[in-house]
């Protein structure tokens, strides 16, 4: 039986041999944030047209089909690549949005003109919270996303109120936030592609902690967590 400093370095010695011979092969790829970004902004505009009027009502399934075709479609890409990215905040917030819209859409589309929904009103006020406390944690690290999450997730509260209580108050002032969305999410966006096209800030992001460092940190300070990251570690 191995004595206990004995035990000890044998496993250092066996952690050390695991080091020298493993490697972690990270895979670049392009940032699908301004595809989502853009998909969002593409959602909530068409659906704040319907909610203040700008599109007439009998187009509702129209819109619920524009939502499955664009937004939904970019968003579910930008969440899977997100993912791949090992961004993992951005892939859940990516991918609440896209599940949101493709709801909103298949209820626009079997829905009447002008109906509401309950069932709706409570997924849209899941997704809010979801979106919400994604911004906290966004916010930590991205400033402007964390602002076009919590947002969002404002937006989604006051879509839920609208469709739980058919009042259409709050149908005018998700429509009105929704603009206030778009704007913020087409900056966002556009702010997003510079940076990548020009490798540097151009438009502010309000990039801090471990947002500056993805970009202006060295290969060694983004990789030292590498091990203990999901995919390379042994359990989520």
């Amino acid at each position: 039986m191995l004595e206990p400093r004995t035990e000890t370095a044998a496993v250092d010695a066996a952690r050390r041999r695991a080091e020298a011979v493993t490697r972690v092969v990270v895979r670049p790829i392009g940032s699908p944030v301004g595809l989502g970004l853009f998909g969002l902004a593409a959602g909530t505009l068409v659906m704040s047209g319907l909610q203040l009027g700008w599109v007439d009502a009998a187009e509702g399934r129209k819109v619920g089909l524009i939502l499955l075709a664009f937004p939904f479609v970019a968003q579910v890409l930008a969440s899977i690549w997100s993912t791949l990215a090992r961004d993992g905040v951005a892939a859940t917030a990516m991918g609440v949005l896209a599940l949101t819209w493709l709801s909103t859409g298949l209820v626009l589309v079997v829905s009447n003109p002008g109906e509401t929904s309950d069932a709706l009103g409570m997924l849209l006020l899941s997704s809010a919270v979801a979106m919400a406390l994604t911004s906290i944690v966004t916010a930590t690290s991205k400033l402007v996303l964390g602002a076009v999450f919590i947002t969002a997730a404002t937006r989604f509260a006051l879509g839920g109120i609208h469709q739980l209580s058919g009042n259409e108050t709050w149908e005018d002032a998700a429509g009105l936030v929704g603009l206030v969305l778009f704007a913020l999410a087409v900056y966002a966006a556009f702010a997003a592609e510079l940076e990548d096209a020009k490798g540097e800030t151009v438009l502010p992001l309000g990039r801090r902690m471990k947002g500056r460092l993805a970009l202006d940190g060295s290969l060694d300070e983004q990789l030292k967590h590498a091990p203990n990251e999901p995919g390379v570690r042994a359990q989520l």
